[in-house]
């Protein structure tokens, strides 16, 4: 079993392996992140980074088995459901409800509770993301940067414990990419979330000293 989790670190995933049917994609990981830190994971297509965030989330396929646990401010979250274990992922696809508004997407991540107070928690998260005038915005008018945004203000808006990037500037051209990771990271950094981010650029990671490379199966 992996060793005992570390009580100080906001995330502490122990991989003792993760298998797919034809090959071990990733054993021996230990990462421990304290709050605010974000730690990169690289590596080729097919090496098991997603499978790796799927594992924390609770979201892997049953085609694949993961040993090891998973603490978010130490509480063991690997043996609950995804919804109870307070950890918000984004794609690289923003996944915005088509039939909502940019507000009611939003308003969809809050717990229920007082209308007004839940309409300023919007109007906050819309102004933090850069997206202020937007609220009433159909998403299939906003552009792909601001779709990104508006899918961060919606994950940040439930409250996260911990945060799980997949990819998730891969579509954006360059000068946006480079926004979109301030915005990302400096939520990150203000709110002490610890976050994980899967990506192919090297310009995407935050920290040299927290990168994981995974290799090919």
């Amino acid at each position: 079993m992996p060793a005992s989790f570390d009580i100080s670190a906001a995330l502490h995933l122990q991989v003792q392996s993760l298998r797919s049917p034809r090959a071990t994609l990733a054993q021996a990981l230990d990462i421990a992140l304290p709050a605010g830190a974000v730690h990169t994971i690289m590596g080729p297509s097919g090496s098991g980074k997603s499978s790796l965030l799927a594992a924390v989330c609770g979201t892997l396929s049953p085609a694949l088995h993961f040993q090891g646990t998973v603490h978010v401010l130490g509480r063991r979250v690997d043996g609950l459901p995804t919804r109870a274990r307070r950890i918000a992922l984004l794609y690289q696809d923003d996944l915005l409800f088509a039939h909502m508004t940019v507000r009611e997407n939003l308003l969809f991540a809050l717990a229920a509770g007082p209308q007004a107070a839940r309409e300023a928690q919007v109007a906050q998260a819309l102004d933090e993301v850069e997206l202020a005038g937007f609220a009433h915005a159909d998403p299939a008018t906003l552009s792909g940067g601001q779709r990104a945004r508006a899918a961060l203000a919606r994950a940040l808006l439930a409250q996260p414990q911990a945060l799980m990037l997949d990819e998730p500037f891969a579509k954006l051209d360059v000068a946006l990419r480079q926004r979109m990771r301030a915005l990302v990271f400096d939520a990150v950094a203000r709110r002490g979330i610890a976050a994980i981010v899967v990506t192919h650029d090297p310009a995407d990671i935050a920290d040299p000293a927290r990168v994981t490379h995974l290799s090919a199966p």
